[in-house]
C-alpha cells in the first residue's frame, strides 16, 4: 500500500486533516498564528514566525480584479446558505473568487467528522490546485451564508494568466506562501494544547474583525464576540467538540474570556 507524506504525518502524530490538506488558501490556524495573535496571557507558548513572510498581508486583497474577471468571461454565482459549488472528488473546471460572503472548504472522515479545511472571504480565490494539476476537489465547498462568487472556466483562467504575467505571479506567491506556511508550523502546531489552539483561533477572529472594521471605518467595542459556535471552533481546531466545551470553561475560569448565554466575548 502506497501513503502520501500527508498521510503518513497525520498517521504519524494525529495531526488534523486541514493542517495538511494543501487546498486551502487562508486557514485559521495558520493566520492567527504567523500573525503574531497568541493570546497574551498564555506564556506557554513561543512563535518565531515573521509576519512579513506570512498569509496575513493578503487580508483584503483583491486575487483579481472583477474587471479583468469579466472581461475574460467570467459569471456571478448565486449561493444560498448550505448551497454547495463543488464537492469532493468532482472534476475541477473552474476558477472561482469571492465577490460577497464567504465559504468554506470541507472534509469529512471516516467517522463523519467535519473538518474545516479553510474559511474564504470576500476577494478571496479558491481551489486552485486541482485546477492546475489536474487531480480531483480532495474538499467540498459550500456557503457559510448567502454568497456571490465569480467563476471563470478553465481553459479562459489559463489565457487569462498567459495574458497577464502580473497575476500570474501574484497567484503564485500566494500558493508558495501558503505552502511554506504549513510546512513551517506542521510541527508546532501537533504539540499545541486545546486550550492554546483556541485561543490563537479566537485572537486571530478578533484581529480579523478589527481589520475589516477599520477598513470600512467603523469602531468595535473593547470585548470581541465570537461568531462561531462551539462545534464550528472544533472543527476548524482538529478537536471534539466536548474538549472545546470544557477549554472554554477553564479559558473562562482563568478570567481570559468570557461566556454571555452560549457567546464567547474577549
Amino acid at each position: 500500500m502506497i501513503f502520501d507524506s500527508s498521510t503518513i504525518m497525520k498517521k504519524a502524530i494525529h495531526i488534523p486533516s486541514f493542517l495538511t490538506d494543501y487546498n486551502s488558501l487562508w486557514n485559521p490556524m495558520l493566520a492567527s498564528l504567523e500573525g503574531k495573535v497568541t493570546h497574551p496571557n498564555d506564556t506557554r507558548h513561543k512563535g518565531s514566525f515573521k509576519v512579513e513572510v506570512g498569509l496575513g498581508f493578503q487580508n483584503n486583497v483583491t486575487m483579481i480584479d472583477l474587471l479583468i474577471l469579466k472581461k475574460y468571461g467570467a459569471k456571478e454565482i448565486q449561493l444560498k446558505k448550505d448551497d454547495v459549488l463543488f464537492r469532493e472528488d468532482e472534476e475541477a473546471l473552474n476558477y472561482f473568487q469571492i465577490a460577497k460572503g464567504s465559504i468554506k472548504m470541507i472534509t469529512n472522515s471516516p467517522d463523519g467528522k467535519e473538518f474545516i479545511q479553510g474559511v474564504f472571504k470576500v476577494n478571496d480565490s479558491f481551489g486552485e490546485p486541482p485546477l492546475f494539476c489536474n487531480f480531483p476537489y480532495p474538499s467540498t465547498a459550500s456557503a457559510i451564508e448567502p454568497s456571490t462568487v465569480i467563476k471563470l472556466n478553465k481553459e479562459s483562467f489559463f489565457r487569462l494568466l498567459h495574458e497577464n504575467f502580473d497575476i500570474h505571479v501574484k497567484l503564485d506567491q500566494v500558493l508558495c506562501q501558503r505552502l511554506r506556511y504549513k510546512s513551517m508550523i506542521l510541527s508546532e502546531i501537533s504539540s499545541y494544547d486545546p486550550e492554546h489552539r483556541i485561543m490563537s483561533l479566537l485572537n486571530y477572529f478578533k484581529a480579523d474583525a478589527i481589520a475589516l472594521a477599520k477598513k470600512e471605518n467603523r469602531k468595535i467595542g473593547n470585548e470581541y464576540t465570537v461568531p462561531f459556535t462551539r462545534q464550528q471552533i472544533a472543527d476548524m481546531s482538529g478537536l471534539r467538540v466536548e474538549t472545546v466545551i470544557r477549554a472554554v470553561k477553564k479559558m473562562e475560569t482563568e478570567g481570559k474570556i468570557k461566556i454571555v448565554g452560549r457567546k464567547i466575548l474577549f
